[in-house]
């Protein structure tokens, strides 16, 4: 008899066990959004699972447009973006959306040239001009005359852009914008655009694999893509007249100007939407970008809301620590208070 009632006594206690298990692990975060920084939220998401084993995270890098249409359409608990949105966008939001600064990050210009190897300078016209489909082969003068030590063939440059809706291509279309008065006016900027010319490749995956496997291609990703792939960078000439290349250092410089547009009114919240591109300073690479979580402030799941919120300070304390072996560049600290105070004002209902 006692052996019954051990043995009921231990099936009901393992059966608590597993379904209290069970539901502390069911907190799941769904994001969808940016490539630019799925390196990084990748590593973040496994770490914090050591912090909160009852959280986990799905997430879909689908690229930024695709992150803004799911968190506008509430599909998602946080979408990521590295385009920020626009008044009118905000507006047709079902509720006060918030961009949360994450870290920075440098948009590569990647090139496959047999026999060149690394060293390729380009200036801003040249840029523009292979993306406006004008500079169409490698010893073009535009190209020639900043590198005149390289032996550049006369090849078709063939062109690599991304074709879904990409962060990385705000910033880089951002950039030619800034520094092209016939790109700013014909075809300007944004995570989409009517490219002139090139191939288009889905995600920054594919825009790499499309840069290895064609010989005398251009393309531009993000630099953790670059770098953890051994493609060849370009350094690019910015406002100051010098030639940088992407670097921690040179995206830090780039950002340190940048940031100084920061205004913020006393008793109002602090506007992150800042462009990084074309900054000036001597030390400062061109093409350079903020990427945010996209947010809601009114949170419809009591515990979904307090997981976000824990999961978001730590990142903002903690993982910036990280960013550095990923090739990121974390927030200067004079941001971190103003950026939790955005963080704690997410509110989720009561139990």
């Amino acid at each position: 008899m006692w052996k019954n009632i051990v043995k009921s006594f231990l099936a009901l206690a393992l059966a608590f066990s597993a379904a209290s298990g069970s539901a502390y692990a069911e907190t799941a975060l769904t994001g969808a959004g940016a490539t630019f920084p799925h390196p990084l939220y990748s590593k973040w998401f496994r770490d914090y699972q050591a912090v909160d084993s009852g959280v986990t995270f799905s997430y879909d890098a689908q690229g930024s447009g695709e992150g803004i249409r799911r968190i506008l359409a509430r599909e998602v608990d946080f979408g990521a973006s590295d385009k920020f949105l626009s008044d009118e966008e905000l507006n047709k939001a079902p509720g006060k959306l918030l961009h949360i600064p994450t870290v920075m990050g440098a948009v590569a210009v990647t090139y496959h040239l047999p026999g060149i190897g690394s060293g390729l300078k380009l200036t801003p016209q040249a840029l523009a001009g292979i993306y406006l489909g004008k500079v169409t082969k490698w010893n073009d003068p535009l190209i020639a005359k900043a590198n005149g030590k390289l032996k550049l063939p006369a090849e078709e440059i063939v062109v690599v852009h991304r074709s879904d809706a990409s962060g990385t291509t705000s910033i880089f279309t951002d950039y030619l914008s800034a520094v092209n008065a016939s790109w700013a006016k014909n075809i300007g900027r944004g995570t989409t655009v009517a490219w002139p010319a090139g191939i288009g490749a889905k995600g920054s995956n594919s825009v790499v694999k499309k840069i290895e496997e064609t010989p005398y291609s251009i393309g531009y990703v993000e630099i953790a893509y670059a770098l953890e792939n051994e493609l060849d960078t370009a350094a690019l000439k910015n406002q100051a007249g010098k030639f940088v290349k992407p670097t921690m250092l040179s995206t830090r410089a780039a950002a340190v100007q940048g940031m100084k547009k920061l205004k913020v009114k006393e008793g109002s919240e602090p506007d992150y939407r800042l462009s990084l591109v074309n900054q000036p300073g001597k030390d400062a690479y061109p093409v350079v970008g903020l990427t945010w979580l996209l947010v809601y402030r009114d949170q419809q799941d009591p515990v979904k809301g307090r997981k976000l919120v824990e999961f978001l300070t730590w990142q903002l304390k903690k993982a910036e620590k990280m960013t550095s072996t990923l090739h990121y560049t974390p927030l200067p600290d004079t941001w971190s208070g103003q950026v939790e105070n955005t963080i704690r004002s997410i509110v989720a209902p009561q139990q």
